[in-house]
């Protein structure tokens, strides 16, 4: 299998001609024909327009067999996605673990959140953080605890710890999960979640924080999503009363005081 058997099935599935889509790309059509016949390998500024213009990865198109693709693989690369949002394929996950083999949750520290999306699946990069149990989580599942930079989701505030459970089918995830998003621009992000990939493929992000505006993240740009589960704060949160408790307060303010007079009174 070559890479031209690919971008042939590609274009047959647009129902497009060579001529057509060399034009697009800016290629001569003796080009793109020597690209699907295999006569000619394109390089990789060919690779990254074929990928942007067919929306493939670079790897998909490269390594897999399109032939073999089912109906559905198919649907994928129509909505333009390339991202195994349902997580059939196995996301590779590296992770510590104790001397008794047990996972452990691993702290990404503040220095370390810059590179956090070029080294979470690197080893090296891993065990060299600080690592720590929570006995009262489960050991079924897999745990990671993110730094909280900004003033975005309050209660939360900065210099907490977030613990997330890693989402392995983010189909499955609800609409206004709280949810540890990382995004290949943005690095560690959290934010409320609104599921959106039926419909447009992607995510709403919400703040808690009125004062920031919500905004869509393909799934393509997407590396991982972990479920708040718990965090770590140095500060209490503040408590505020709705409208009925403050109500209940002041009525009892007001009879306190009501007795407190009637005892002086007597």
């Amino acid at each position: 299998m070559g890479i031209g058997t690919n971008l042939k099935l590609l274009r047959n599935r647009r129902k497009k001609s060579q001529e057509e889509v060399a034009n697009e790309l800016n290629l001569t059509r003796s080009s793109y024909s020597g690209y699907e016949n295999n006569v000619a390998q394109p390089n990789l500024e060919s690779l990254i327009l074929f990928s942007d213009y067919y929306k493939v990865s670079i790897d998909d198109l490269v390594r897999r067999d399109f032939e073999k693709y089912k109906e559905s693989d198919w649907e994928k690369i129509d909505k333009g996605l390339h991202t195994d949002v349902k997580g059939q394929k196995l996301r590779v996950l590296t992770s510590m673990v104790d001397q008794d083999n047990e996972d452990l949750i691993e702290l990404i520290p503040v220095k370390a959140s810059a590179g956090y999306t070029a080294g979470y699946a690197d080893p090296d990069y891993l065990k060299v953080l600080p690592t720590f149990h929570l006995p009262f989580l489960s050991k079924d599942r897999k745990y990671r605890s993110f730094p909280i930079k900004g003033d975005s989701m309050p209660p939360v505030v900065e210099g907490s710890f977030v613990i997330g459970e890693f989402v392995q089918n983010w189909m499955s995830i609800r609409s206004g999960t709280p949810c540890i998003v990382i995004t290949k621009d943005e690095g560690i992000v959290f934010k409320v979640v609104h599921n959106l990939l039926s419909s447009e493929q992607s995510f709403q992000l919400c703040s808690t924080n009125p004062f920031y505006e919500p905004y869509i993240v393909h799934a393509n740009d997407i590396l991982e999503i972990w479920k708040f589960v718990n965090y770590i704060s140095p500060e209490l949160p503040e408590v505020r009363l709705d409208d009925n408790d403050l109500s209940k307060s002041l009525k009892t303010l007001q009879k306190e005081v009501h007795e407190l007079k009637t005892i002086i009174k007597n």
